[in-house]
């Protein structure tokens, strides 16, 4: 995977998260912010973000903000749930933040707001610190 095209900042490309879009703003101290304007493919049939790129959007939000507080580390999801509680229009900004962490373990949330600043959808999210492995040895270690 080539670095050109990571999420500035973030340190690692995923290409899923490239074809989205999305922009990361913040990623410090347990915090993060990323952006994203869904392109029309996006789109559910109500012409609003589909709810897959939304929880992607979450996904990568809660992770950026475990990450944040050791980078040297990659993460993975072991759980998340997401209620969404509006549609979700026009230009999105997504907010996570670290709630609590263990050597191996973190535990986020992040919403999801609208242009207007309305919270559109929200997670929790578990997820493990995992060893960045070389990108020939693509994989995640299960133990």
């Amino acid at each position: 995977m080539s670095m050109e095209n990571a999420l500035p900042g973030f340190g690692v490309e995923i290409p899923f998260v490239t074809h989205l879009g999305f922009s990361l703003h913040r990623m410090e101290g347990g915090e993060s912010e990323l952006r994203y304007e869904a392109a029309p493919e996006h789109l559910n049939s109500f012409a609003v973000t589909h709810g897959g790129a939304t929880m992607t959007l979450l996904d990568v939000t809660l992770a950026t903000a475990a990450r944040s507080v050791s980078p040297e580390f990659g993460v993975v999801t072991i759980e998340m749930k997401t209620s969404f509680m509006q549609p979700a229009v026009g230009p999105l900004v997504a907010k996570g933040r670290l709630l609590h962490r263990t050597r191996s373990i973190a535990f986020v949330e992040g919403t999801v707001y609208d242009a207007e600043g309305r919270a559109c959808s929200h997670a929790t999210g578990t997820f493990k610190y995992v060893r960045r492995q070389p990108a020939e040895g693509a994989g995640v270690p299960t133990d």
